[in-house]
């Protein structure tokens, strides 16, 4: 640490995220060059401090959040930092949080109170990014719920929602592990599998034909199966009139869509992108025990297993949320 605005963070926990499995596939090349140190999701202590910190002590528990907006764009102007043109992240475009310790500004901290595991600490990025999706599609009491994907990202959405409101919540996804892996944790939410059911007819027969209050696309690089709906085009059939759709998916495919199917419902279609500032409610809800980060973590390996960990990620995504790397 050589700056007196920087604080120096020790780290005790990271996440594989889904991010990092592309950068381990070399997705993000030439934007990732090596040598390099991947990590944005992590949490740790403070052990020292530059003489300008006022808010932090050393020993004071921290999460890390690794987005770095820019401040000049038309975005950042309107202070809508998540859209910023160019937005950079800790692990991606610089050394992040695979390390023993990092340097950051103050600003990018977040206290994590004392009784909250650091392992759970490290999960709040993602859970941050569920958080800005509620937010996003402006969810309230009594709203019932359509999530299209029950990957990481899905999951996150789903605690958050489950926050939010007591309406019905289905969880839509191919892989049968997922299904189970949310339902053991919330026995309330309705799973369906697209491989057996078609998921928009299954949710308007459930609900009488009325349809969800909000759907929320976190698939991704959709699977194409025959003579199913592309899941953005599900979310969207899934809907009432005007209800809202939120889009978090960052599939390269191009989406085939029928748009009189959303104009007809006068709905609303919405897009979400990293988080702004909900790393304090993913943290006052781990707090108050609201959320159960708990049910995200699969395994927990050294540093030294990290190139295992990858590999069994792509060999078997199906048995996998969240893998943590204990520092």
């Amino acid at each position: 640490m050589h700056a007196q605005d920087e604080v120096l963070v020790k780290i005790e926990y990271a996440s594989i995220c889904g991010s990092d499995q592309h950068l381990f596939k070399g997705d993000f090349h030439p934007r990732t060059r090596l040598p390099f140190i991947p990590g944005h999701e992590f949490a740790g202590h403070v052990a020292k401090t530059g003489s300008k910190i006022e808010k932090f002590a050393t020993g004071d528990q921290v999460a890390v959040d690794p987005i770095i907006w820019c401040g000049k764009c038309a975005a950042c102007k309107q202070e809508h930092y998540p859209a910023c043109t160019n937005l950079k992240l800790l692990g991606i475009d610089m050394d992040g949080g695979f390390s023993d310790y990092i340097a950051v500004k103050e600003d990018m901290l977040y206290k994590v109170p004392d009784h909250v595991p650091l392992s759970h600490a490290a999960l709040v990025e993602v859970l941050s990014i569920g958080f800005h999706a509620t937010n996003r599609a402006a969810i309230r009491q009594g709203d019932t719920v359509a999530i299209f994907g029950g990957g990481k990202v899905g999951q996150s959405i789903l605690q958050a929602v489950k926050t939010r409101t007591s309406g019905q919540i289905y969880l839509i996804d191919v892989l049968d592990e997922r299904l189970k892996m949310a339902q053991n944790s919330f026995p309330e939410v309705i799973t369906i599998n697209t491989l057996k059911e078609n998921p928009a007819e299954f949710i308007h027969q459930h609900s009488n034909g009325r349809g969800v209050d909000v759907a929320f696309e976190a698939v991704g690089h959709a699977q194409q199966i025959p003579g199913r709906n592309h899941p953005l085009r599900d979310a969207i059939k899934s809907i009432r009139g005007a209800g809202t759709v939120c889009v978090l998916g960052l599939g390269d495919e191009e989406v085939p869509l029928l748009m009189k199917e959303l104009i007809w419902k006068e709905a609303r279609i919405v897009a979400s992108r990293v988080s702004h500032g909900e790393f304090a409610e993913a943290i006052e809800a781990m707090d108050q025990q609201k959320i159960n980060p708990e049910h995200l973590i699969t395994e927990v390996i050294s540093p030294e297993q990290i190139q295992h960990a990858f590999e069994k990620l792509e060999e078997h995504p199906e048995d996998y949320l969240k893998i943590l790397v204990k520092f």
